[in-house]
């Protein structure tokens, strides 16, 4: 399948979908989003990929969801509408991450912000660059509950989590290894090479055997409710669409919280 804001590489049983708007610091567009889920679907059926890494192309892993084109298309929104864009491309397609049948790799660099915090943490493993940070403004630029899938104090700890979130700021990519959410710091220059060895590394064991880790392995995760309160933030965040601070910022110009939001500088 041909792609249009995607690049896929092959590298024996190792599949890397690099995010490529990097003009737009791979900003996920509608189009992207779909073709992302397309190629993690065709990564699932082929039987020659045992490990997935994801990245974007250019300076920034992901700067976070298209807003110039939320602003364009989505900003009168009904309930509705918005109910079912977003339970479908945001919270089904970044669970559909979490629960891909085969390991997966975050390789970050630059910013990974909002929407990007969010793809790249539903991946089982992060390698950062050393440029990396990790932010979700939506509260301050957005007034926003957070991004759809709050799986911020599962991967960072409730008090970083809060932090961060009532903030509106930025995690190092040294801060976010010391508190356990980035596997691997290394330089930018080594980071496509230290993703790769890495998931390549992790498929020469046997698939199936991976298959099974992942999945017990995320159903301890579930049994503490995982699953649970991130379905329920879904519906908490779809509330915040109707604040005095969101309807403010969607008369203002969603758009216009791109250049609000330091993190994306």
């Amino acid at each position: 399948m041909a792609y249009g804001t995607l690049e896929i590489e092959h590298h024996g049983a190792v599949r890397r979908i690099l995010l490529a708007r990097d003009a737009q610091r791979n900003a996920q567009s509608q189009q992207m989003l779909d073709e992302l889920m397309a190629a993690f679907d065709d990564a699932a059926r082929d039987d020659t990929v045992n490990a997935v890494v994801l990245g974007g192309k250019g300076a920034h892993f992901s700067a976070g969801h298209d807003l110039k084109q939320a602003q364009a298309e989505r900003a009168n929104f009904t309930v509705e509408e918005r109910w079912a864009y977003e339970e479908l491309r945001y919270f089904d397609y970044s669970m559909r991450i979490w629960d891909f049948p085969k390991p997966t790799i975050a390789q970050v660099q630059g910013a990974c912000v909002a929407g990007g915090f969010m793809i790249a943490n539903m991946c089982d493993l992060v390698v950062a660059g050393e440029s990396a940070f990790f932010s979700d403004p939506v509260g301050h630029t957005l007034g926003a509950a957070a991004t759809e899938v709050l799986i911020h104090p599962w991967v960072m700890g409730a008090r970083k989590a809060k932090e961060m979130l009532y903030t509106g700021g930025k995690l190092s990519a040294q801060e976010a290894h010391a508190i356990g959410m980035v596997n691997r710091v290394v330089p930018d220059a080594e980071l496509a090479d230290a993703a790769l060895a890495l998931a390549q590394q992790i498929a020469k064991a046997p698939p199936f055997g991976l298959r099974l880790i992942k999945r017990s392995i995320n159903r301890t995760l579930d049994a503490q409710g995982l699953r649970t309160a991130l379905a329920a933030h879904f519906d908490t965040h779809q509330l915040s669409h109707l604040s005095e601070g969101f309807l403010t910022a969607r008369d203002r110009g969603l758009a216009s919280a791109i250049q609000k939001n330091p993190a994306s500088a």
